[in-house]
């Protein structure tokens, strides 16, 4: 019987670029990016309709400087994984999810393209900013400014292909963007020389 480690060496295409692009993506998003990356988890993190304008607010800074990449994800503000499950009492929030889909043969059978979904959930009620802005759509275009056209792991750069609505819930909708990614060399599998 082969063990393991010899049968991963033979793998010719995987899906390991997505644990990568994921990680450079909430980068992208939340540390390379200053001040726009304060700009979006303003939006996140706090869900009044002044978020944008009050700049003096000590609580909204502190709010933005003391939450961390870290805390984003175990908060729930930033999601990995498909789950919209509401705790009882639980705060409703905003939140961006990133999901990986339609993953498709490319001319190099090595290596898988793939889309990539970047959902913003936001409560309804807390939509309307003022002055015709809307929390998600402020998100979206924070999110689209950042990655779009940008390189991950792939060979190219990410594609902008759509965005539609998403209606999560009677209290929870936003929008979902779509992004192509072309993969090359992150998703191969050295073998181990023993």
């Amino acid at each position: 019987m082969r063990s393991v480690k010899n049968y991963v060496g033979e793998m010719s295409d995987t899906f390991l670029s997505c644990e990568k692009d994921t990680e450079l993506i909430i980068k992208k998003l939340f540390v390379d990016s200053k001040p726009y990356s304060d700009e979006l988890k303003r939006l996140l993190l706090i869900n009044t309709k002044d978020c944008l304008d009050d700049r003096t607010n000590p609580v909204y800074k502190e709010k933005i400087a003391n939450t961390s990449i870290a805390d984003l994800i175990e908060q729930k503000y930033v999601r990995l994984e498909p789950q919209i499950k509401m705790g009882e009492n639980q705060e409703t929030k905003s939140y961006i999810s990133i999901a990986f889909n339609e993953f498709t043969q490319t001319t190099n059978d090595q290596f898988r393209d793939c889309v990539i979904e970047i959902n913003i959930i936001c409560p309804i009620e807390q939509w309307n900013l003022g002055n015709f802005r809307q929390r998600p759509i402020k998100i979206m275009g924070y999110i689209d400014g950042l990655l779009n056209k940008t390189r991950l792991t792939g060979i190219g750069r990410l594609e902008f292909v759509g965005a539609g609505r998403v209606v999560e819930s009677e209290e929870l909708a936003g929008y979902c963007l779509l992004y192509r990614a072309v993969h090359g060399d992150d998703d191969s599998i050295e073998p181990d020389d023993e």
